[in-house]
């Protein structure tokens, strides 16, 4: 029961869902299921689908395009939402550094929570719209 408190306040936290109710957090909690990964192992391939969104509770992971690598992420960070949201291919490929506990979300779960929950799907809109503004003032400069 804590547990599940702390994932749906980590959930809560994360930028594209920050303002959803605690029913909504809760909605996209359950729609999602934990899932561990080993060190070494490719958790998101460049250009394949996954379709998943994860959101990492322990460990830590490198995201790379190209084969470059462009960061490092740990708990709190979270990879997969433009697959999660488009269902395209994954635009980076993400590697467990070490054992890995996420929290992952499919594309399915997620269109599910939209199809029952407008104001969700609102919210969403006007989220993925403000990182857009900001995206383009960002290049404008």
């Amino acid at each position: 029961m804590a547990r599940d408190r702390e994932i749906e306040a980590l959930v809560a936290d994360v930028d594209l869902f920050r303002g959803l109710s605690k029913g909504q957090v809760k909605r996209l909690v359950q729609a999602s299921r934990e899932a561990l990964h080993p060190a070494g192992k490719e958790v998101a391939t460049e250009g394949l689908g996954a379709l998943a969104f994860h959101l990492i509770l322990e460990g830590a992971a490198t995201v790379s395009k190209d084969g470059r690598v462009l960061r490092t992420v740990g708990p709190g960070d979270y990879f997969g939402e433009i697959s999660m949201i488009d269902g395209l291919p994954r635009s980076a490929t993400v590697t467990a550094l070490e054992p890995m506990t996420v929290l992952a979300l499919p594309h399915q779960g997620f269109e599910q929570v939209i199809d029952a929950d407008p104001g969700f799907a609102r919210h969403l809109l006007t989220t993925l719209c403000a990182r857009l503004r900001e995206a383009e003032a960002r290049s404008a400069d």
